[in-house]
């Protein structure tokens, strides 16, 4: 069995997002089981939200600096004091969210998608 079969992930991102389309195409390819959630339908608890920051690197390496979301927010809510308004501001604008967030059923948690880190991430040779 190979990796990628003994680790099925799921994929969460916006199903308008190229990026997740892409990461989306390159697992049928290689045949890795996957769910997506659309997280704008499916918002992420605020312990699902902790825990990514808690793996990813906090929440500011979470969040998409160069998205239009992003730049239009008021200043006030570009610095969140605390965890709590970090989730408050994610659970509004999941958008802010880089993504794809990939979760595989190990508990890996990794952020973002590229055809090397995906063969890296799933053991896919080549």
């Amino acid at each position: 069995m190979s990796g990628a079969e003994a680790t099925p992930a799921t994929l969460y991102g916006l199903k308008n997002c190229d990026t997740c389309r892409k990461a989306r195409k390159w697992l049928d390819r290689f045949g890795v089981a996957h769910a997506f959630v659309d997280y704008r339908d499916e918002k992420p608890s605020p312990d699902t939200l902790v825990e990514w920051a808690g793996t990813l690197g906090g929440f500011e390496a979470m969040v998409n600096k160069s998205s239009t979301t992003w730049r239009e927010l008021p200043a006030h809510r570009k610095a969140p004091g605390s965890e709590a308004e970090w989730k408050l501001l994610l659970r509004e604008y999941p958008q802010l969210v880089r993504r794809p967030v990939v979760v595989t059923a190990d508990g890996r948690v990794t952020q973002g998608f590229s055809d090397n880190g995906f063969k890296q991430r799933f053991g896919i040779a080549g």
